[in-house]
C-alpha cells in the first residue's frame, strides 16, 4: 500500500516518494516563544506528530526539524513579538524566550509528542539569515532603504503559487509597517533597521537590525536539510503570506524547487471563529491540563483529520475523555486477563482475524495521514475484544498477547494515544476538578432558581481559591488564575 499525501501545492492528493529513498527531510514551523501554547499549537503539533511516527514506521529514516522563533515575527504594527512582551512584562526579551521555550516543550512532552531532532532558534542563526539576504541583493531579487531590506516580490513570477494569490490580492494580506519604504505594498522585510531603544538587533552590512519573520525559516531549513527537500509544514493561517515568501526568497537563491511536499494543518476554533491569543479566545494547554490529561487532549485533537478544523468546547473534551476511558478500558481488561492466563498457562483458546483491522489501520492512514479513521479502526478492534474477553470461551495466552501488541503498534507507537502502562486509576478521579466541576453544578442550579446571591457567593470563594469561571453558551468552564 503506498502512502498519499495532500500537497498544498499541487492541490491534490500525490503518491509520497522522498527525494532520497528512505530518507525524509521535514521541517515544520514551530512556536513564537513569547506566551505559553494554547490548544491550536496542540493541534498542529500532534498532527505533524502522528505523521512523522507514520514515517517512521513504514521504514523511513526521518530527520525532523522544528524551529523557535525568538526574533523577527512582527506583528501588523511592524513590532516584534518578542520584544512587545517584554515592555509588557518588563524583561529581557530573551529571559521570555528561555521561559516560554521551557514551557511549550514541557506542553509538547506532556502530550506524548516526539521531540524533534533539531530546534534551531532564530537568533542563532543570524548568520545564515544575513548571507541569505546579501545573495537576494546580489541577484536582484531584494533592495536596501535606510538600512532595512525588503524583497522584490514581482522579481519572482512565481509568487502566488502556494497560497494561489496574485500581486493584488497578496497586497491586500501584506502588513502595513513602512509602507513609505517599498517599491510596492507587497515586498516583504528581509532585516529590519534597528530603531532606538530595539534591544535586540545586530550588526549587519546595512547597519544595526534584525531579521524579518520569513527569512528564518528558509536559512534554517535549507541549513539542514538541504536546498530542496521532501516536507515542509505549518499551519494553514501560514500559508500566506509566510510559506509564500519562504518559497520567493528560496527558489530565488539556489534556482531549485525549495520543497517537493507542503502539509498544512487546519486552525482550532471556538464557536466558529479561530483561536487566538489576538482574539483572546484562547485555552492554554496548561489550564486544559488541569482539568483532563494531556492524552485525552491529544485523542481530543486526532478526532478531527489534520486538514479539517477543530471546534473546540468543554462538552466537546469531556465527550473525548468519555470515549478515551473506555478504550483504555479495554485494555485494561485485555491485560488483566492476559495475566489471569499466563497464570493459568493457557495454550489454547478462540481467535478471529486480527489482520483486518490492521489492513484497514494502514488504508486509513495512507490517506493522507486520516487519524480519526485510524482510530475508527481502533475502537472496532476494541469492541471486537469486548466480545471475546466476555464470551463463555476463553482466549490464549499467544492470541491475548497479539491483540495487546496491535493496540500497542496502532494506538500507541503510530497514534502516541496508548501508554505502555495504564493506570487503574481513571481519568477524571482528581478531586479537585470533581469539587469544582460540583460546585459548578451547584451554582448553575442556583441560577436557574435565581437564588443570586448563593450563585456570586460560589464564584467569589472560587476566585479566592484561584479557580477563575467563565460563562459560555455551551456552559461554564474554569481555569486556574494566573
Amino acid at each position: 500500500m503506498a502512502l498519499f499525501i495532500y500537497n498544498t501545492l499541487t492541490r491534490q492528493k500525490e503518491k509520497f516518494k522522498p527525494i532520497h529513498e528512505g530518507l525524509v527531510g521535514m521541517y515544520v514551523c514551530g512556536p513564537t516563544v513569547y506566551s505559553d501554547s494554547h490548544i491550536g499549537h496542540g493541534k498542529s503539533y500532534v498532527s505533524f506528530d502522528v505523521i512523522v511516527r507514520y514515517l517512521r514506521y513504514l521504514g523511513n529514516k526521518v530527520l525532523y526539524i522544528q524551529n523557535i522563533t525568538d526574533v523577527g515575527h512582527l506583528l501588523d504594527d511592524g513590532e516584534d513579538r518578542m520584544l512587545k512582551q517584554s515592555k509588557i512584562e518588563k524583561v529581557h526579551p530573551m529571559q521570555i524566550a528561555e521561559k516560554i521555550t521551557r514551557s511549550y516543550f514541557e506542553d509538547m512532552d506532556k502530550l506524548g509528542i516526539v521531540r524533534p531532532d533539531i530546534s534551531p532558534r532564530a537568533s542563532g542563526h543570524i548568520i545564515e539569515q544575513i548571507e541569505m539576504v546579501k545573495q537576494l541583493l546580489a541577484k536582484g531579487f531584494a533592495y536596501e532603504v535606510n538600512g532595512s531590506v525588503y524583497y522584490d516580490v514581482q522579481k519572482f513570477n512565481k509568487y502566488g503559487k502556494l497560497s494561489g494569490r496574485v500581486l493584488d490580492e497578496a497586497v491586500e494580506g501584506t502588513r502595513v509597517e513602512s509602507r513609505s519604504e517599498k517599491r510596492n505594498p507587497a515586498d516583504f522585510a528581509l532585516w529590519k533597521k534597528a530603531e532606538s531603544g530595539h534591544i535586540m538587533h545586530w550588526p549587519s552590512p546595512w547597519g544595526e537590525g534584525f531579521p524579518g519573520w520569513h527569512i528564518e525559516c528558509s536559512a534554517m531549513s535549507m541549513k539542514y536539510l538541504g536546498e530542496t527537500f521532501d516536507i515542509h509544514g505549518g499551519g494553514m493561517d501560514n500559508q500566506f503570506p509566510h510559506h509564500e515568501c519562504e518559497i520567493a526568497q528560496s527558489e530565488a537563491v539556489t534556482g531549485k524547487p525549495f520543497v517537493k511536499y507542503w502539509i498544512h494543518n487546519n486552525l482550532v476554533t471556538v464557536d466558529g471563529k479561530k483561536m487566538s491569543k489576538s482574539f483572546g479566545n484562547f485555552v492554554t494547554l496548561k489550564d486544559a491540563f488541569i482539568k483532563y490529561d494531556p492524552l485525552v487532549v491529544r485523542f481530543f485533537i486526532l478526532q478531527s483529520h489534520y486538514r479539517s478544523t477543530l471546534d473546540f468546547s468543554d462538552e466537546a473534551l469531556q465527550g473525548a475523555r468519555t470515549g478515551y476511558e473506555k478504550l483504555l478500558t479495554t485494555i485494561r481488561n485485555l491485560r488483566e486477563e492476559l495475566q489471569k492466563a499466563e497464570s493459568e498457562k493457557r495454550n489454547e483458546g478462540i481467535s478471529f482475524d486480527l489482520s483486518l483491522y490492521k489492513k484497514r489501520f494502514m488504508e486509513a492512514m495512507n490517506d493522507d495521514f486520516n487519524a480519526p479513521l485510524a482510530m475508527g479502526v481502533i475502537f472496532e478492534l476494541s469492541r471486537e475484544t469486548n466480545q471475546a474477553l466476555n464470551s463463555e470461551q476463553k482466549l490464549s495466552i499467544d492470541f491475548l498477547r497479539q491483540i495487546d501488541m496491535c493496540f500497542s503498534e496502532l494506538g500507541g507507537r503510530i497514534l502516541g494515544i496508548i501508554p505502555e502502562q495504564i493506570s487503574t486509576k481513571k481519568d477524571g478521579e482528581n478531586i479537585e476538578s470533581q469539587l469544582i466541576d460540583i460546585h459548578i453544578k451547584v451554582r448553575q442550579q442556583a441560577k436557574q432558581e435565581k437564588v443570586w446571591w448563593a450563585a456570586d457567593l460560589i464564584r467569589k470563594e472560587l476566585e479566592a481559591l484561584g479557580i477563575r469561571l467563565e460563562d459560555k453558551k455551551d456552559g461554564t468552564i474554569w481555569h486556574r488564575a494566573k
